[in-house]
């Protein structure tokens, strides 16, 4: 099995227990609150992450490059959206409904990577994307 695979499959296992372990933390406390300690943490996180890796150094070469830096400062603030926006659609919501609604974000991405980064789509990969459209919204206002 390919390591991008691995991976992927390893970011949809974590990013459905982002959705558990915050339903039930946000029992009786404010989203927004809640996000930005989750966001604390990550950053601690993360930042240990590159520390035991020895490439601390790298964040130099990342400042430098205007291009690269502004793009991954409006990447974090689509992020930081991302989850201020679905903790707030947890906190009253059903993970039933919440988590597959978010997943729209594929079939977005993949519209958005058509239109600004010219990637081409197979029409397969249309169809897929049209069922991942469809299967979404039947879950969310179904379950």
């Amino acid at each position: 099995m390919q390591s991008w695979l691995i991976f992927a499959l390893l970011s949809a296992v974590m990013a459905a227990l982002v959705s558990i372990f915050g339903k039930i933390g946000l029992s009786g406390v404010d989203p927004n609150t809640a996000t930005a300690v989750r966001s604390i943490i990550m950053a601690l996180f993360l930042v240990g992450v590159v520390f035991f890796e020895g490439k601390l150094a790298y964040v130099g070469e990342i400042i430098s490059n205007k291009k690269a830096l502004t793009f991954i400062i409006l990447s974090g603030i689509a992020g930081a959206l991302s989850w201020l926006f679905y903790f707030l659609a947890l906190k009253d919501g059903k993970v039933a409904q919440v988590g597959p609604i978010d997943k729209l974000s594929v079939v977005i991405a993949v519209a958005l990577a058509f239109i600004f980064l010219g990637e081409k789509v197979s029409l397969i990969a249309l169809v897929g994307i049209g069922l991942i459209a469809v299967g979404t919204l039947l879950i969310a206002f179904f379950s």
